[in-house]
């Protein structure tokens, strides 16, 4: 356990950032489980709604730190191709 003043403080602020990260990041992987299972629903209009909320929380944790940049626009580009693919089978 830490003794010094500034040791304590450290602990301290390593755990506030725990929890934000924590929570950020467990909203991002809910967004994600919501919009995959819309796609796998086959709905596209509600897909296309939750792809929306998706991207920005994705965005948001590029931001935020939680995720890197290039995992991020590797998720997006993924969905974005399932999205496009259930349109266009809706379409035919």
């Amino acid at each position: 356990m830490a003794n010094h003043v500034s040791a304590l403080k450290r602990a301290r602020q390593t755990q506030t950032r725990t929890e934000v990260n924590r929570a950020n990041r467990s909203r991002v992987r809910s967004s994600l489980r919501a919009l995959r299972e819309a796609l796998a629903k086959g709905n596209a209009k509600d897909a296309q709604a939750q792809y929306r909320t998706t991207i920005s929380a994705l965005d948001k944790s590029v931001q935020k730190g939680v995720l890197h940049s290039n995992t991020v626009s590797r998720y997006k580009s993924r969905l974005n191709a399932r999205l496009k693919a259930l349109a266009t089978v809706k379409a035919k």
